[in-house]
């Protein structure tokens, strides 16, 4: 499997925005898929409140796991049936409240019977985010320390926070208008964009639309949902004086839908338009494909990383994606421009337009210090002390 670049994000096709709703600092745009994917169902699996150890071939990926999502796909094309999620009295297989269960789970993606696959929803994405350049240097340059290059970025970690704690999430869900013919939305932290999520069938989505407090964000959403307390509502009015009959309310009512979804695609563009996006395949389903993307980690527009299930012809089933921080997109740069350059200092320091030793003071700052030689770290913290 290699990565390919996608050029832009066109995945939308098929589906269509529909009106938004506010509540406070949270917008969500529905969107509407007019013909429903019938041969491959998502369901959500939920998991007590435990640390989840995942084997990922070699590392451990270690995180609490809310939920995971099973799809199920036949093979001949015919309709299928989604499993509901099922609710347990207290105490019943929940463990001790007052600990947290440690669980190991196989794999991100782990195929369970022929025509069904488990996998964790973000955690996949999150998965391929953690392993960006993983190994480290693969030069045993003399600034990097024997750690680094006996073992790479490990340990390697990051922050995130659930949906339960963006303020207004939960209330928004609840009251939030679920369209008969919606398959996903696309939702806004004080017109931000925080997250897409597409689903195969609208069946699907109304089981699944809780499961997004649950989900991950970034700090920056967080921090977003507590410094903007509400967002204006958008309404696209209708020139009565143009209507005269049935065929002219007709027109008007078509050009106020365009005029929605050419705001929402400009509201969007940081993800719909994105360059130089980065796939990989992760599962084959029957005709379908499980795969995980990364961006271009540019310091100057918006980063999204993220997963997808597309058909043979490319048309999307699934998305969910994480909007990547300011600093984590920091963080994505500065690997990628070391790998790029064999990590050697010079020659990325370069390739950044800064000198060595303001990018050692990058990399310790971006949570990076560890992987160069202690001696490298003290002076260079020493002389910027004295400045």
């Amino acid at each position: 499997m290699t990565a390919a670049d996608l050029g832009g994000f066109t995945g939308l096709t098929g589906l269509t925005a529909g009106p938004a709703q506010a509540w406070g600092a949270v917008r969500l745009v529905p969107l509407l898929r007019a013909e429903p994917i019938t041969d491959l169902r998502l369901h959500a699996r939920l998991h007590p409140n435990e640390l989840s150890v995942v084997d990922v071939s070699g590392a451990t990926y270690t995180a609490l796991v809310p939920h995971s999502f099973v799809a199920d796909w036949t093979s001949d094309g015919k309709p299928a049936a989604a499993y509901g999620t099922q609710l347990v009295p207290p105490g019943r297989g929940a463990g001790c409240p007052d600990c947290v269960n440690l669980r190991f789970r196989r794999r991100m993606a782990r195929r369970e019977d022929r025509n069904r696959l488990r996998f964790l929803p973000l955690h996949l994405a999150l998965e391929g985010y953690l392993a960006l350049h993983f190994g480290g240097p693969g030069i045993a340059w003399e600034e990097w320390s024997a750690k680094a290059v006996a073992h790479g970025l490990s340990p390697r970690e990051e922050t995130v926070y659930a949906g339960a704690d963006l303020a207004g999430l939960d209330d928004a869900l609840r009251v939030f208008e679920i369209h008969p013919d919606q398959c996903g939305m696309v939702l806004y932290a004080a017109d931000a964009l925080a997250a897409a999520f597409v689903v195969p069938h609208p069946d699907d989505y109304r089981l699944l639309h809780p499961t997004l407090l649950l989900d991950m964000y970034s700090e920056l959403l967080y921090q977003y949902t507590q410094l903007y307390p509400a967002v204006p509502d958008f309404r696209v009015r209708v020139d009565d004086t143009r209507i005269t009959d049935v065929a002219g309310l007709r027109a008007e009512l078509a050009e106020a839908a365009q005029e929605w979804r050419s705001f929402h695609h400009l509201m969007a563009d940081g993800l719909l338009d994105a360059q130089g996006l980065r796939t990989r395949e992760v599962y084959r389903m029957g005709r379908f494909t499980l795969s995980r993307f990364l961006p271009s980690f540019d310091p100057d527009v918006e980063n999204h990383i993220g997963e997808t299930v597309t058909d043979e012809s490319g048309v999307l089933a699934y998305l969910k994606t994480f909007r990547l921080s300011t600093a984590q997109v920091r963080r994505g740069h500065l690997l990628s421009t070391l790998a790029e350059h064999d990590w050697h200092l010079d020659a990325s320091a370069a390739a950044l337009g800064t000198t060595r030793d303001e990018l050692v003071r990058r990399l310790d700052r971006a949570g990076f210090g560890h992987l160069l030689r202690e001696d490298i770290i003290a002076a260079n913290r020493a002389r910027h002390r004295r400045r």
